[in-house]
């Protein structure tokens, strides 16, 4: 009798223990026959399904530029220098979440068709039962595959499976887990949970799912009554219909007329009216927001005008430039002597909100894992309003008359001379205009 009850309690400590792990331990701990396929959901689920489909969340291991930067730059760099190792495997935790799972790393691409190809899929998030960290950080999920899954509403039956409510599934906590990131030297490379909680919608009490999974009337699955329903579209920085009017500008001069001779002093205000974190969020080392002011005088010649400095510490990060940066792409690519590529390709002169993440000789770089330091923070946060000043000296061929100067903010998702060089489709680095203003002055004699 006792030789069968230690190994029964042995059996039950192993498999308590391993319905348990999160982040790094959890690596390898699953198979991926333990997760149903998001096809098998969708013969009920099927709206829902379209709209998971439709969004990065199905897309987060297939995704051009995630791939090109995982293999092309991560792996290879994890090649070079082995105790990088750990942390490359873990972007899978949450681009590859199944795979990591099975301890399939790294994961065949994309074009081999294998079930890493599923992404941030329904039965991993419904299977989804705590989250590890406070903070959340770093996929501190804890997953429990099985017939019961997890939601945020209770009382729901359904034939196929057990559904259980689970507050987790109300909470930014179940977002944060993917959504911040820590890196190996503890330099936090995303942190647009934190940055929700710092900031004035979390103490009113709306969360990430009240933007991104906004509800509306409708079923959750084919047999299902009609409700109040969270739609899973997850709209974001790869939505046009998410980035338009997401920051209001606002412009005047300070003077209407101007002699040929004086200066024009132009105030533009920005005023992020629109998300509950800061803009931009998340791999911020990719994106770029800047603002272009341009003028046109009664002769159709057009001037581009340069931002007033204000000398804050680091300023230079904001301000459009030529040189180079991101040297330190040349270690994965093998390429000792790179020089760089152009650090952000936008007119000159032109005012950058970003957050510039360092490596270790200070120069930008693209690469989160080998990020050392963070720059000067000058993006613009929840209902915060900034704004830039533009002394312009009349050009010497200046027309007399009206003068009409236009401010536009633009975004790009990745940095289009890295993009270039890389080989990433153009659509990832094409502008998108987030919002335009104009203005008028009259120059006279």
């Amino acid at each position: 009798m006792r030789k069968i009850i230690i190994p029964l309690i042995l059996l039950w400590a192993v498999s308590a223990y391993s319905q348990h792990r999160s982040g790094e331990e959890a690596k390898g701990s699953r198979s991926y026959n333990d997760y149903e396929k998001p096809e098998t959901c969708a013969s009920c689920h099927t709206s829902i399904y379209r709209q998971w489909r439709s969004a990065m969340m199905s897309q987060s291991y297939t995704h051009h530029w995630d791939e090109i930067e995982y293999f092309d730059l991560a792996v290879e760099h994890a090649k070079k220098d082995p105790s990088l190792k750990e942390v490359v495997d873990g972007c899978n935790g949450c681009h590859a979440p199944l795979a990591y799972l099975a301890g399939d790393i790294p994961p065949p691409r994309p074009s081999e068709g294998s079930r890493a190809n599923e992404g941030v899929s329904c039965d991993l998030c419904h299977t989804i039962t705590g989250v590890d960290e406070d903070p959340p950080v770093n996929f501190s999920w804890i997953s429990e595959p099985g017939r019961t899954k997890y939601g945020s509403k209770p009382g729901l039956e359904s034939p196929h499976h057990i559904t259980e409510y689970n507050e987790l599934f109300t909470k930014t906590e179940l977002c944060g887990s993917c959504h911040n990131e820590k890196n190996p030297y503890g330099i936090w490379v995303k942190s647009t949970q934190i940055e929700w909680k710092e900031g004035p919608y979390s103490s009113e009490g709306v969360k990430c799912l009240d933007c991104h999974m906004p509800k509306a009337r409708g079923r959750s699955a084919k047999m299902a009554e009609e409700g109040i329903i969270s739609q899973h579209i997850f709209l974001g920085a790869h939505k046009p219909a998410k980035l338009r009017g997401a920051i209001e500008l606002s412009m005047h001069a300070l003077e209407p007329e101007v002699p040929y001779d004086g200066t024009a002093v132009i105030k533009v205000e920005l005023f992020n009216a629109k998300a509950g974190h800061k803009i931009p969020t998340g791999s911020v080392e990719d994106r770029i927001l800047w603002l272009e002011l341009t003028a046109v005088d009664e002769d159709g010649k057009e001037y581009n005008i340069p931002v007033d400095r204000k000398g804050f510490k680091g300023e230079e990060f904001t301000i459009g430039t030529d040189e180079s940066a991101y040297v330190d792409m040349g270690i994965p690519l093998g390429k000792p002597d790179f020089k760089g590529v152009p650090r952000e390709q936008v007119q000159k002169g032109s005012r950058i909100f970003r957050m510039p993440y360092l490596d270790k000789n200070g120069v930008m770089t693209i690469m989160q894992w080998n990020t050392r330091k963070l720059g000067v923070d000058y993006r613009i946060g929840p209902r915060e309003t900034k704004v830039e000043t533009y002394s312009w000296t009349m050009p010497d061929d200046i027309a007399f008359g009206k003068v009409r100067i236009t401010a536009t903010l633009n975004y790009r998702k990745l940095i289009k001379p890295v993009a270039e060089y890389l080989g990433v489709p153009a659509e990832e680095s094409e502008i998108d205009m987030i919002n335009q203003t104009s203005a008028e002055i009259l120059v006279y004699d």
